[in-house]
Parts: structure tokens; sequence; C-alpha cells
């Protein structure tokens, strides 16, 4: 039987009718806000991507709210009688399993829905895995881009990225563990292999680890291999469109040492924002003069 936490004294003030959307804890469960709790004891119904997981965190607490499934199975015929609530005058709180809601889950159409309807929407802000994940990471912060997770398939997956490519920020993804070897080795093909990024495991948890590093050296790292736990991947900003010449010859001879000619070329071009072409002729000459 899990332990109970001492439930701090609640708000006597009433909630306002609407949907309130509930950050909830990532891993460890005294990263609920205060006011969350208020929101979990004091709204009529609770709708959870798993309730199992849900009711483990409200038994913490002691909280005994009314409790339905609402995943992605189960949103679109539940949103009418959700409505129908709300349109009664009762308050609703919506979680994730972990995290904020509307993160890379199904829980943006029910917001829609009652935005659309005229219907309160009130943020409970709280943890997050991109945002632990983020001032982590120990890359730029002041600019970044949230691009969730990445298609299970290396083609399709290489071609995700290479949207991404030249992006002047911080790239935050999630990652199954099964696929973060594979992720990373299709990340260092289009990032380019000298790219900075960081890998999060199990924020906020016992054996909560960040590994930072060049691309290429994290898709080599046998601790990707088979890895347990949640997973965030972050990237660092692309290089500016105007590399010097000294950057891109410094990059084309360690590209160069991995990759055929023309793959190298290819690399340094997505990673630098240059021409393949230019950077092909370049390499070239770099060649003849080794």
């Amino acid at each position: 039987m899990s332990r109970q936490l001492p439930l701090p004294a609640l708000s006597d003030a009433p909630l306002a009718p609407g949907l309130y959307l509930v950050a909830t804890p990532i891993g460890n469960l005294r990263d609920i806000t205060l006011r969350a709790l208020d929101v979990l004891a004091g709204c009529d119904l609770l709708l959870a991507e798993d309730t199992r997981v849900t009711g483990k965190l409200l038994s913490a607490y002691g909280i005994r709210t009314k409790l339905e499934r609402h995943d992605e199975h189960v949103a679109e015929r539940a949103i009418p009688g959700v409505l129908e609530r709300l349109e009664a005058g009762e308050r609703v709180a919506l979680v994730s399993d972990a995290g904020t809601p509307m993160v890379s889950d199904p829980g943006y159409r029910l917001a829609r829905a009652a935005i659309a309807a005229g219907h309160a929407v009130i943020p409970i802000p709280g943890a997050s895995a991109a945002l632990a994940a983020l001032t982590l990471a120990g890359l730029p912060t002041d600019r970044f881009l949230f691009a969730g997770f990445p298609p299970p398939k290396s083609a399709a997956r290489r071609t995700f990225f290479e949207e991404f490519a030249n992006a002047r920020a911080t790239l935050i993804f999630y990652e199954g563990a099964s696929r973060v070897a594979d992720c990373l080795a299709d990340m260092a093909a289009v990032f380019g292999a000298t790219r900075e990024a960081a890998v999060c495991r199990e924020l906020t948890k016992l054996y909560e680890t960040c590994v930072r590093g060049p691309l290429a050296e994290l898709a080599a790292d046998p601790r990707f291999e088979a890895p347990k736990g949640e997973i965030v991947i972050l990237v660092g900003p692309g290089a500016e469109k105007a590399a010097s010449v000294d950057d891109a010859e410094a990059a084309l001879r360690e590209a160069m040492t991995r990759l055929p000619l023309g793959e190298a070329a290819s690399e340094v071009a997505k990673a630098l924002g240059l021409s393949r072409k230019d950077l092909y002729r370049q390499a070239l000459a770099l060649k003849e003069r080794a």
C-alpha cells in the first residue's frame, strides 16, 4: 500500500467552473504544486490518460475526486459528455500520465472543443519533461523548439530531422528507450556528427542522468544501446549560414575521416547550411592535397 504524503491545507476558495489543465509530477510526487492539489481535490471530475497512474498520485495525497479515463481511444466519444458537464457549471480537470497536459497527448482536442463552446480553460502549470531537460542540458535556452516524438522508422526519421537541420534553436525530442541508439545515429547523420546534444533520462527520479556531447559520440555510447526509462534528447542550434572557410574546412576534414567524400560534403552542408556542391569541390581539393 502506498504511503500517503502530507497534504498541505487546501484553499477554502471554491473553484470557478471550467476546464482545468493540471500539470502533474514526471517522477517525484513531491513536485506537485499546491495549486494543483487544490484543483485535483476541488473539481467535480478528473479526466486522466491512465486512471491507474493518476490513482497513485491521488492516493498519495488522500484525494478522492471522481476519476475517469480520457485517452486517445475514448477522447472523441467522451468530449460531448464533458462539454455537457461544463455547460452545467461543473469544474473538470484534465491530467496526462505525467507532466503538462496537451504536450504530446490527446488533450488538445478537448481543450479546443471547450474553447469553441465558450467555456473557461484554465492552465495549472507545473512539471514538464521538456523544460526540465532544457534546464539540465547545458545548451542554449534563449530559443527552443519542442518537436515531440520522431517517426519510428529510420528513413522517415531522417526526413523528419531534415526539417529542423538549420533551426537556430535548441531542439527537444521525446524518444522511446528502445529506439534511442538508432535515433542518435540518424541525428548524427542529418544534423552533423559534431553538433552538441544531450540525452536526459529518468528526470526527477532516483536514477536521473544527463549525458552531454557531440552527436557522434552519443550515438556510439554503449549506455544508449538498451537504456531504461523516459528519454528526452536535445540537439543544440544549427550553425549560422555564414560559416567561415576555416569552419567548413575543419568540419570537412573531420567528416572525411569517417565518410566517403559525397556523404561528408552532404553532412557538412546540412550542419553548416552551405552548398553541398561547393563543399564537394572543396573536399576533392583537400583529398588531392592530402
